[in-house]
């Protein structure tokens, strides 16, 4: 998958900073839609035919921007799902992290290694 613009990017974000959107749901509006802007303006039709009832909370394009220069305030950054640099091993797991925060050299990301995995929405 080439890289996204950096606009996809954000829309990424944002699905999957939106309530109730886990690794795997993000995949599957990604493949249902042909951008990340198509499945957050589809998310409200989504959960009301899924029964809910009251508005689904979507991230903020604040938010989402807000989230990014904190990254790299502190000289890291995020990869997101699409982007070239995206552990292609990671990639193949069905509910790997649509978008994870990496400070220093992410090309090490693509070596053998271990890791130590938290909780996704702490």
């Amino acid at each position: 998958m080439p890289d996204a613009t950096e606009q996809e990017r954000i829309g990424r974000l944002r699905l999957i900073r939106s309530e109730n959107i886990g690794p795997i749901t993000f995949r599957r509006l990604m493949a249902r839609f042909a951008n990340a802007a198509e499945a957050l303006a589809a998310l409200p039709t989504l959960s009301r035919r899924g029964g809910r009832r009251g508005s689904v909370r979507i991230c903020s394009l604040d938010r989402a921007e807000d989230e990014f220069a904190a990254a790299e305030a502190l000289g890291g950054r995020h990869i997101i799902w699409g982007d070239a640099d995206y552990p292609p091993l990671l990639a193949e797991i069905e509910d790997a992290p649509p978008a994870f925060t990496v400070l220093g050299d992410a090309a090490l990301l693509s070596r053998r290694s271990v890791a130590v995995v938290g909780a996704r929405n702490a």
